[in-house]
């Protein structure tokens, strides 16, 4: 029993092709086998049917620790982190709420790897509120669509645009993008030691057919996602909801003039409502999520809105 339970492991100088060979073996579960499983382990302690719902998950793990490449820290490590999150998930998972697997795992792996990161890092560089939390881990996102993941110092208009999409200072972007830039690494940087026949590290983990777990389960969290927000949008006012919605969810979003006019205030009180608003919002949605079991208790787990 104990080698039928025994994951693949991807170690730091490790052949990163074998693994992904490794789990694409691992057949993906239907909805019915899914539940199945899971009622399984959940009622029967069933050691294999977790293992099989672990192992269908790992390319799902592996595509979502791609994602943290940027950080400058061993793959292998994110990989294996994303899996202590995957196993927590299915620890918890409770089928009857009607949520796949992957929908709920996403969240738990991207937190397990988000504390591994924070772990790893000098809390001293990146801080340790969650303004600075949620700047460090969005800072590279936003760079690269405005397309400065790969500069030094950033624009003035940059540091503008990217303190307006993070609601934070531009002297706090400024700052955390000066410790981050050490530490940014090349998706170019090739595989091997060699340089040769092992490609580059934004070749990972491409593959000639459609993902389907991960589309799935983007499509789900962002299903989840939404109809979290929205049932959270009836805790706020009408004037909240109205400011909220055309200064966060519009597209163009309305100025602060705009709705100074329409509400007959001033700029600087539109923007406190929208701040306010803001944060009951994010409040409301945590706390729904938590009632459905969706967020795993740790600090530093993935944002639920748009920002």
């Amino acid at each position: 029993m104990a080698a039928k339970t025994n994951l693949p492991v991807l170690s730091p100088d490790g052949n990163l092709s074998r693994y992904l060979e490794q789990i694409r073996a691992f057949p993906m579960l239907e909805q019915k086998q899914e539940y199945t499983l899971a009622k399984s382990w959940k009622e029967k302690g069933d050691i294999e049917a977790a293992h099989q719902l672990v192992t269908s998950h790992l390319r799902l793990v592996a595509k979502i620790a791609m994602g943290y490449r940027g950080y400058g820290l061993p793959v292998a490590d994110l990989i294996s982190e994303g899996n202590m999150g995957m196993m927590h998930a299915v620890k918890k998972f409770e089928p009857e709420k009607g949520f796949r697997l992957a929908t709920y795992a996403m969240w738990w792996i991207k937190a397990a790897i988000q504390e591994y990161i924070l772990r790893s890092w000098s809390l001293v560089k990146i801080g340790t509120t969650a303004g600075q939390k949620k700047l460090f881990f969005n800072l590279r996102r936003i760079k690269g669509q405005i397309q400065a993941i790969d500069e030094g110092d950033l624009k003035p208009e940059q540091v503008t645009h990217i303190a307006d999409q993070l609601n934070v200072t531009e002297a706090e972007v400024m700052s955390m993008n000066q410790r981050m830039a050490g530490n940014d690494r090349s998706l170019n940087v090739p595989l091997s030691r060699d340089g040769e026949g092992a490609g580059e590290w934004q070749d990972w983990l491409e593959d000639d057919g459609i993902d389907q777990e991960t589309s799935f389960a983007e499509h789900e969290e962002y299903s989840a996602r939404q109809s979290l927000m929205m049932d959270a949008m009836k805790d706020l006012n009408e004037r909240e909801q109205r400011i909220l919605q055309a200064r966060r969810l519009a597209e163009p979003p309305l100025t602060l003039e705009d709705l100074a006019t329409e509400f007959s205030v001033s700029r600087e009180r539109i923007r406190q409502i929208e701040v306010r608003a803001f944060e009951k919002l994010q409040k409301a949605v945590r706390d729904k999520a938590a009632e459905l079991k969706l967020l795993p208790d740790v600090d530093g787990d993935p944002a639920l809105l748009p920002q």
